[in-house]
């Protein structure tokens, strides 16, 4: 089948105020708006401002926080369970509703009814000033400036890929969009589209294609069964696993390494793996190195400093930090108590957003969210909260 092309220019998406969805990597639930604490202003008062607000979710609803406090500004009541990502500027996040992407105005602690209409929404990628949309119900790719978003909807373009699946997309500076291929049976590659979306290469050796990260000079990593593909300059390379079955299927990046961290399974028959390896690709040499931490973690366990460090929070309760280079855990951080993964992907478990030179840890066990000042690893501040949190995100401006 041929790949279906539609590109458009929207000013105005239509705004549906709706029943907040979370789709997960493989899964969706239903889930529909209810009422709001906090927030936005009444007519005649002032309007909430949060400073570098941080947002975790709970089982109906989301905590808006503020980034430097922990204290709580919002408490934003919506059922289910509730998805969220940086929507690419310093005032709003991403989160996922029955329609597609609906906008949080984090800095304004309240939903906008701006919402970027799309079955089964999927991942959003921040990267070069643009933030991209995957509807895996449709294989839509959405992508705008998100400083366009304080205005409303903004401006947008579209792509849709030839069969509907559980994809993701980057556009890079250039105006070139990698996406991935598949379909609702399997996915199995990347493709890449130049600046007028007409095919410029795809590599189909990636069964299981899944997450994305964007390293120095550009470069896009993809995660499969067996290995990562590489992205840059024109050219997919394939990267094998050390193992027959080494899948990676989460991965964080730097724009100032050249060095990939990801996830690394290797047991094709598990329930449910806790590995506690993590793989780490450099994109330069084409190579993957595996760093044996000690101790296993989950897929909100991954994240990057400041200076591109590689961080994992681990099920001891600790960040371990990673040199890239040499590919040696260099420092432990001891942050929340032992914990154990779920079996169920949704279920609440610790995670870890980092901003800048803080990482915000959450411990659903005990109700609470901290604040860790990564260059000296003290904390910073801690929130205690009514609810367990799970998802754990902010704002964070796309680079330009």
């Amino acid at each position: 089948m041929r790949n279906t092309l539609r590109t458009r220019r929207v000013a105005g998406l239509s705004t549906v105020a709706a029943a907040v969805l979370a789709l997960g990597a493989c899964g969706t639930e239903e889930s529909s708006q209810g009422g709001q604490e906090g927030g936005g202003a009444e007519q005649g008062q002032s309007r909430t401002s949060v400073a570098d607000p941080v947002v975790a979710t709970y089982d109906g609803g989301m905590y808006v926080l503020d980034g430097n406090t922990l204290e709580v500004k919002a408490d934003l009541q919506l059922e289910g369970f509730n998805r969220i990502n940086p929507a690419g500027d310093e005032q709003h996040v991403m989160v996922s509703t029955s329609d597609g992407f609906q906008v949080l105005d984090a800095a304004g602690a309240e939903l906008t009814d701006v919402e970027f209409p799309g079955a089964e929404p999927g991942h959003v990628v921040r990267h070069a000033g643009r933030t991209v949309l995957f509807s895996d119900g449709t294989g839509e790719v959405v992508s705008f400036d998100p400083h366009g978003l304080s205005e409303g909807t903004p401006e947008t373009s579209s792509y849709t890929t030839a069969e509907p699946h559980h994809g993701v997309a980057v556009e890079l500076e250039n105006g070139e969009l990698v996406v991935t291929l598949g379909n609702e049976e399997e996915r199995t590659g990347l493709m890449v589209l130049d600046a007028d979306r007409n095919e410029i290469v795809r590599n189909e050796q990636c069964p299981g294609v899944h997450g994305e990260a964007t390293a120095k000079n550009e470069t896009v990593v993809v995660g499969c069964e067996n290995g990562v593909l590489v992205y840059r300059d024109g050219a997919i390379t394939k990267v094998d696993s050390p193992d027959e079955y080494g899948r990676i299927g989460n991965q964080a990046g730097s724009d100032s390494s050249a060095v990939v961290l990801g996830d690394y399974k290797k047991d094709e028959d598990a329930e449910l793996e806790r590995p506690t390896q993590v793989s780490l690709i450099d994109t330069e040499q084409n190579s993957l190195r595996l760093v044996e931490l000690g101790t296993s973690y989950t897929f909100r366990s991954l994240a990057r400093g400041p200076e591109g460090e590689a961080l994992v929070l681990g099920t001891d309760g600790a960040i371990h930090e990673i040199d890239p280079a040499s590919a040696k855990v260099t420092r432990t951080i001891p942050v929340i108590g032992e914990w154990e993964e779920p079996l169920e992907w949704q279920e609440p478990r610790p995670a870890i957003f980092v901003r800048d030179g803080v990482a915000y840890v959450s411990d659903p066990g005990q109700n609470e969210l901290h604040a860790v000042d990564l260059a000296t690893g003290e904390k910073t501040a801690t929130a205690s909260l009514d609810q367990s949190p799970n998802e754990l995100s902010g704002v964070v401006a796309a680079a330009h």
